[in-house]
């Protein structure tokens, strides 16, 4: 990390933050993972790495500080763990556990010969859950959650036969348990009586069998299919009727515990042998072993009966069986030190590549899908791999019928990693230039390897997320027009040539006051409401055609300069003509033609706002220069008539000002902030400078805030902004 500067770190590490925040609320929470475990992995070594290079720059919502994700929008009520469900820290190499067992050894100060006594059993890959037992009745049981709040999922978890209402402890337990302790282990004291509280941790899962007959009757109905066993566990679960859950094959294996009021053993294995003598399934692979070499060779064996597994796990699970030990050992941030989940690599198979398919998703973009000769890789059989994007089929060079190597990575999403044909003398592969759906043009903006279509709200694959825009609050605020009913008017076509049939459907009144839900009073109410907007705002006009990189403020800073918005397709040719005329000189480097292109563009739309650049200029001209968009506009135009642009602006004490918003805004989007610094006669920038004349900071500020302090540049939080605002004339 030598290489990075400070504000290049603390950039990267907000991204990395994001991100993980990100991809955490769709794996824990909307059960939907858009990246494999591998990908996910590699973003926290990555974040771990700065973090331990630049100490300083650790932020409050680093994620080594949280655990999976928040449950805010859950339907289900919320359930406050007493002792937090922590996570686990990774090894992905033999190295990583060497190295584990000697920072054990090093924390408690023993030997370097000391034997450290761990436990191993197999990784489940499925949804944590607690089970709190009070004199042996099962009370409650509840998800992870953020690892402090959960799902109360008690009802669902009554339904699962592999968890036991009561738990029953067997007389001769304690005799069987003394036996089976290892000389490293000191014996326990205590009787084997189920204690007053007991809070039993493990995973629900779904079997590979059940997951397949499953997906089987799901297709039958025409229901929409799970992606993996996790998922379909995790959303079964998650269910407000508990008959949902009821109907579904989901099991249950303990791996440890929580809460309790007494433990009657001393060991992390004798522990879950005596979970198990009460009637909890325990994992059959546990097994406790004296050194790392022989956790090793467990890892080893579970890896290779992996694919004959029942059920999907994604690695081995090591702890420190000495419970002493591991009260010491305690814990980090959100994962005890005396624990450690080693990884398996992600598996491989050979197959061919027999086609390439176009999916076209709800913003344009255009993924390649391969069709694949079904293989089975890790135990589950893989037909479709995604190829990601044009770059990344231009990487692998494949073709239909190249012999493939794929892999699942993170063991859910298959990838190919490798072409074993690549060098055959064969075409390359043609990457569409028109979106297959709708055939507008299909291009990739300048810097960015994904390739969208241009059709927008023509495009059948794009319109019901375009329409839904076009009606938002940020847009058109058309009240009563939600994603339900866009849904229904575009089924019944009443919605086939795009947003200027919303102005139109009062046409089919009749028809939908025969259609379930609608009666007269809310057909009226939502005509008027259509009515209401036949004169809309200008920029929220432009704004809600979704035109990429323009927001509700880009479109505002555009229609300052062109002032009438009909101007626009006529701006956007007169951007492409200059684009044609005027290519790059010869010898003329990349940052001088495109600084007078942006030049030549800003005249032309006659703006000096910060948000223009090249990447708005050139949105506005490829969305104008496809002949459906411009058909789309002039049907648009001829049932609305936009209000003339206004900048109107109330005197306060920052205008004339330069004002910058940074950190997390909690009561506003970025976008509103900004067009309200507008409306009080100041200006929004995107970075400090000396220039800069005040900084409202929210949480998670980070290297604008140092800079405005060394410039002396007044800070002030989002709730004095907000006094500016309502104070403003």
């Amino acid at each position: 990390m030598t290489d990075f500067s400070e504000a290049d770190a603390a950039n990267e590490l907000m991204r990395l933050a994001k991100a993980i925040a990100h991809h955490n609320r769709l794996y824990h929470a909307d059960d939907s993972p858009e990246i494999s475990d591998a990908d996910y992995d590699a973003l926290v070594r990555r974040n771990n790495a700065l973090e331990e290079a630049f100490p300083q720059l650790i932020r409050a919502d680093s994620p080594n500080k949280l655990v999976g994700a928040a449950v805010e929008a859950s339907p289900l009520a919320k359930v406050t763990h007493v002792q937090r469900m922590m996570s686990l820290d990774n090894a992905f190499a033999d190295d990583d556990v060497v190295e584990f067992a000697a920072r054990v050894r090093r924390f408690l100060n023993l030997p370097e010969d000391a034997a450290v006594v761990l436990t191993a059993e197999d990784k489940i890959d499925g949804l944590s859950c607690s089970l709190r037992y009070e004199r042996g009745v099962l009370v409650q049981a509840a998800t992870r959650g953020d690892g402090s709040v959960g799902e109360d999922v008690t009802p669902n978890v009554r339904t699962i036969a592999d968890i036991p209402q009561q738990l029953v402890a067997p007389a001769e337990a304690g005799a069987a348990i003394v036996g089976s302790l290892t000389p490293a282990v000191p014996a326990f004291a205590g009787t084997t009586t189920i204690p007053d509280v007991f809070e039993i941790r493990g995973e629900i899962y779904m079997a590979k069998a059940d997951f397949a007959a499953l997906n089987a009757a799901q297709q039958k109905a025409e229901a929409k299919l799970f992606a993996n066993p996790r998922n379909a566990a995790a959303g079964s679960l998650r269910q407000k009727d508990a008959s949902v859950t009821a109907a579904r094959p989901l099991r249950f294996l303990a791996h440890g515990w929580g809460e309790v009021s007494d433990l009657p053993a001393a060991s992390q294995y004798d522990m879950m042998r005596l979970i198990e003598s009460w009637g909890v399934p325990v994992s059959p692979l546990l097994g406790r072993f004296d050194s790392v070499a022989d956790v090793l060779a467990h890892y080893r064996a579970i890896e290779a009966r992996r694919a004959e597994l029942p059920y999907d796990i994604d690695g081995v699970v090591y702890k420190v069986d000495r419970l002493d030990w591991q009260a010491r050992l305690g814990f980090v941030a959100k994962a005890p030190r005396w624990a450690i989940a080693h990884k398996f690599p992600a598996e491989r198979a050979q197959t061919t590549l027999e086609a390439i398919d176009i999916q076209v998703g709800r913003t344009g973009k255009l993924t390649p899908v391969g069709r694949l000769t079904p293989v089975t890789v890790g135990g589950v059989v893989v037909s479709n791999v995604t190829l990601h994007n044009r770059d990344e089929i231009g990487r692998l060079g494949v073709r239909p019928g190249d012999r493939v190597v794929v892999q699942r990575a993170g063991d859910v999403i298959p990838q190919v990693v490798e072409n074993l044909t690549r060098d055959e003398d064969r075409a390359a592969y043609a990457f569409p230039d028109h979106c297959p759906v709708c055939g507008s043009e299909a291009v990739a903006e300048e810097g960015e390897v994904d390739v969208r279509c241009t059709g927008g709200l023509i495009c059948a694959a794009q319109k019901f997320e375009r329409l839904r825009h076009f009606v938002s609050r940020g847009a058109l605020d058309i009240e009563g027009l939600g994603e339900k009913s866009i849904a229904e008017f575009l089924e019944l076509g009443w919605l086939g040539k795009g947003p200027a049939d919303i102005f139109r459907l009062h046409r089919h009144r009749d028809e939908l006051l025969t259609r379930e839900g609608w009666k007269e009073k809310s057909v009226d109410n939502l005509f008027a409401a259509i009515e209401a907007k036949r004169q809309p705002d200008a920029a929220r006009l432009l704004f809600g055609l979704g035109i990429r990189h323009i927001g509700a403020v880009t479109a505002r800073d555009l229609l300052k300069g062109v002032g009438d918005i009909a101007l626009l397709p006529g701006k956007a040719a007169e951007i492409n003509a200059y684009v044609a005329a005027h290519p790059r000189g010869e010898g003329e480097s990349d940052g001088k033609y495109a600084a007078r292109k942006m030049e030549a563009i800003k005249a032309i739309l006659d703006v000096r706002a910060d948000g223009i650049g090249p990447a708005v200029a050139e949105a506005l001209s490829d969305f104008f220069h496809e002949p459906h968009n411009r058909d789309l506009w002039d049907d648009l135009l001829s049932e609305v008539s936009p209000t003339p642009f206004v900048v109107e602006t109330r005197a306060s004490e920052v205008s004339g000002m330069t004002v910058v918003f940074t950190g997390k805004l909690e009561t506003m989007s970025r976008d509103e902030a900004k067009a309200q610094a507008e409306a009080l006669g100041a200006k929004a920038a995107g970075s400090v400078s000396a220039k800069t004349d005040l900084v409202v900071a929210g949480p998670g500020a980070g290297s604008k805030l140092k800079q405005a302090a060394a410039l002396g540049i007044r800070v002030i939080d989002e709730a004095e902004w907000a006094a500016i605002v309502a104070a403003a004339g």
